[in-house]
């Protein structure tokens, strides 16, 4: 969540920097503001009350000393009104606390100062492209490539679990597998981040304290009256295995990895292209994650793009990297890169990874710290980004890799993963 000393001290820009999203979330601030100067002013006259009591408790005792027993009597009977209106003051203080996290919690974060303003995706520069696009005359779609070398089957998935649902069989299961393990590879043993295995149901509040909620409950799968869910994404479990901590300076920056299943009821997606596997309900995906001081933000986020662009450079898929405008960015990012990859079945680009600084506010709805080396508490900065997402990365890989025979080449990187160097058609 925002930081409420910026909202108190800089309320009209916290506001223009929100209203660069869009909507009227920044019709939320002054709300804040009255929450807190309301909860302010009675912590205030709680104070000058608790003061008057504790002072009046000695007197009463001197007073009872001294037999002015009447005298005594008076002060307690409004001591106990003192008592009263402490006790109002305190249901005062707590309900306007609350009423003003809900409303922090409800306010998404601030674009960076250099974000390019816009209000939808056709607003997001390009900041570079890797590759070049594959000459593929009258390109297949994954769809045909995966079903007619055996590799996917959609009917059995929507007769098990409905539509948005893949099964892998046979080789297509092996190429699945083989990429999970060559992305956890590249990122544990070439890019520095630890490998961590994670629970694929996490609590509600886990959920609060990267941002999924309360936006975005419909599109989550919940459990147990939605005080569970089933991960949208592996940045829910790992980033917050940090939650409610103090970490040391010497622990940053602390990078992690995990590959998780994903669940999302994508219930906003109504009208989206869905074919195939471009958007399911159940994805794998391996995660980066990680947690570094204020001032080394930025350039870690330049440094974890790259990471998560690596895995495309050694598969040998032309891609692409764009910057999501003020309007597009997420709901607890600052600053976000979408990699986009080549898709020639489809005709069009695919986000594969989307790589976010999240600046402190994820930190702050969790609670997580760190003591630097004069041992002031300060607020981390969270980041993570996709390492990638495996089912648009599969389409990509059969699009791009496929040739003139119907068969379907095997990158040379993934080839010791996969134990093959193509896929060929069933004679």
């Amino acid at each position: 969540m925002l930081d409420i000393r910026i909202v108190r001290e800089k309320p009209e820009y916290v506001k223009e920097r929100v209203r660069l999203r869009g909507g009227d979330h920044w019709m939320l601030v002054d709300k804040v503001l009255e929450c807190d100067e309301k909860r302010r002013a009675a912590e205030t006259e709680k104070q000058a009350l608790s003061q008057e009591r504790n002072s009046s408790s000695k007197l009463i005792g001197q007073m009872m000393k001294e037999g002015r027993r009447e005298e005594a009597e008076e002060l307690k009977k409004r001591m106990g009104a003192v008592g009263d209106r402490i006790k109002e003051l305190d249901a005062v203080c707590t309900a306007a606390g609350e009423e003003q996290e809900q409303l922090l919690l409800s306010i998404p974060n601030m674009p960076h100062d250099g974000a390019p303003v816009g209000m939808d995706e056709t607003a997001n520069p390009e900041i570079r492209q890797w590759g070049t696009k594959p000459e593929i005359a009258e390109p297949k779609d994954h769809v045909e490539l995966g079903t007619s070398l055996g590799l996917l089957n959609f009917e059995d998935a929507a007769r098990i679990s409905g539509s948005g649902f893949i099964v892998y069989r046979g080789l297509g299961a092996r190429l699945e597998r083989a990429l999970i393990n060559f992305l956890l590879d590249t990122q544990t043993g070439e890019n520095g981040y630890e490998e961590v295995g994670v629970p694929f149901i996490v609590r509600r509040e886990c959920m609060y304290g990267t941002g999924q909620l309360p936006k975005f409950e419909e599109d989550m799968y919940g459990l147990e009256e939605n005080q569970m869910f089933m991960v949208p994404t592996a940045e829910v479990p790992v980033t917050n295995l940090c939650r409610d901590q103090i970490l040391k300076e010497s622990d940053l920056p602390r990078k992690m990895t995990a590959y998780t299943p994903c669940f999302r009821r994508e219930a906003g997606s109504a009208g989206r292209e869905n074919k195939g596997m471009i958007r399911v309900h159940q994805f794998d995906k391996v995660e980066l994650v990680e947690i570094c001081k204020p001032e080394d933000g930025w350039n870690e986020l330049e440094k974890l793009t790259g990471h998560a662009e690596s895995i495309l450079q050694k598969l040998g898929l032309h891609y692409r990297v764009i910057e999501l405008c003020t309007g597009d960015v997420g709901f607890s990012s600052a600053k976000t890169y979408d990699i986009e990859v080549w898709a020639p079945g489809q005709g069009k680009y695919l986000e594969v990874s989307s790589c976010s600084c999240f600046t402190d506010y994820q930190a702050r709805r969790m609670k997580l710290r760190y003591k630097d080396a004069d041992g002031k508490v300060r607020t981390p900065y969270t980041l993570n980004g996709s390492g990638t997402a495996l089912p648009r990365l599969y389409v990509a890989l059969l699009e791009q890799c496929q040739q003139p025979d119907g068969s379907v080449r095997i990158p040379e990187a993934l080839v010791p993963y996969f134990g093959a160097e193509s896929i060929c058609p069933k004679a």
